[in-house]
């Protein structure tokens, strides 16, 4: 974003979203229940945006008919999306990266997530997929009795010991969270969107992940040595913590909230077509979970009705980029829909890899990605300008 700014000789504004970072409407209480929270929806988001962007119009001298570009990815990216489609007179185009705006209601198969996490592992290493697979299975077996339940705490170097089956549960959520987030970040160079971690780091972590066939102890081991990639790759971690997956403050007790309410995506395993325990997607738990943690229920058609759900050919200048080795472009617009609603894929590419600053070890794939994403934002604001 900040070499393109440059050329099209462009003011870069971040907005921060309500409920985020700073920006929280009641301050302290904002979080305190759920009559705080009842503000914290992408409408209500997408409407501080409109206003900001008037304000800044009106304020800023030269600004007034300046065309306006809403740029984001993944969450982000679906809310540039919305918002070019409910207000087309305020921003003349949005590049949505890795934005999975069909990842609701039956859009899109709920196992095709995972999937695509299982595919990265499968192709960075030989039995990679396999050996995660196969650990599931290790983990139950050895965490049965106490004695197993020490080991494995100790062979995870884990923060706080494991003592009972509600914390072996909580071991593997965090494995697979680990999985998952590594697909993300699969990145061709060094990074630290998530964690500090090196070049295509499911490569580095599936040479740890060589045999499935393993007994179960030594495999677990092999499986720490590779979870042990993503946490402690900088090697500054005297132990693991099974609570936190990601370093930084990325929001996520926003995020949950909006989970629980217009943000449902369906997600599934089966063991088969993924390197995941089976798990069905039950909405009905889901729905009693967040009625638990907030006291408010899902409402799982809300998206799909209010932004169109694949119903969305009547809107333009809209680019979709998804990265071929990122499991949200799953539920995101791999396909050109209309001549201005552009789908970009690049296959060597893991989540927005395209809105990272550029880097000696970018993939072709993302250099001709940027430059098209450039010739269309170029192509938006010269028409822009001729109504001006």
């Amino acid at each position: 974003m900040w070499d393109v700014a440059e050329e099209l000789n462009a003011m870069l504004i971040f907005a921060e979203h309500r409920y985020y970072g700073e920006s929280l409407p009641f301050g302290n209480k904002s979080y305190s229940d759920s009559k705080h929270l009842n503000y914290l929806t992408s409408e209500q988001a997408l409407a501080d945006f409109a206003i900001l962007i008037q304000h800044l119009k009106e304020t800023i001298p030269g600004a007034l008919n300046a065309p306006v570009i809403a740029i984001g990815g993944s969450y982000g990216g679906m809310l540039a999306a919305w918002f070019r489609m409910k207000y087309p007179h305020v921003v003349v185009g949005a590049l949505a990266a890795s934005a999975p705006i069909w990842q609701f209601e039956d859009l899109v198969p709920c196992g095709i997530f995972y999937g695509i996490v299982t595919n990265d592992f499968k192709k960075s290493g030989q039995c990679c997929s396999e050996s995660i697979l196969n650990s599931w299975g290790a983990i139950n077996r050895v965490s049965s009795t106490d004695e197993g339940l020490k080991w494995l705490s100790s062979a995870f170097h884990l923060c706080s010991p494991l003592k009972s089956k509600q914390d072996v549960a909580v071991l593997k959520a965090w494995l697979s969270e680990t999985w998952v987030n590594l697909a993300m970040v699969n990145y061709p160079y060094k990074a630290d969107f998530l964690q500090p971690l090196p070049a295509w780091p499911i490569q580095v972590v599936c040479k740890f992940l060589k045999n499935p066939k393993l007994p179960d102890k030594l495999l677990l081991q092999n499986v720490f040595q590779a979870a042990n990639v993503y946490y402690n790759y900088s090697g500054a971690a005297s132990c693991l913590n099974t609570s936190q997956s990601a370093t930084g403050n990325l929001g996520l007790t926003g995020w949950y909230y909006q989970a629980c309410t217009e943000m449902v995506m369906p997600m599934c395993t089966d063991g088969v077509n993924d390197m995941f325990e089976a798990r069905k997607w039950n909405f009905h738990v889901f729905s009693e979970e967040c009625f638990k943690l907030w006291k408010v229920k899902p409402r799982p058609s809300w998206i799909p009705s209010v932004y169109g759900g694949k119903n969305i050919s009547s809107h333009s200048n809209i680019i979709f980029s998804n990265g071929g080795l990122d499991p949200w472009s799953g539920g995101g617009v791999t396909r050109n829909i209309t001549d201005s609603l552009i789908a970009i894929v690049i296959p060597e590419g893991a989540h927005h890899l395209d809105l990272r600053a550029s880097n000696p070890g970018d993939p072709k794939s993302v250099l001709q990605a940027r430059a098209l994403e450039v010739q269309y934002m170029k192509q938006w604001i010269e028409k822009s300008r001729q109504k001006h």
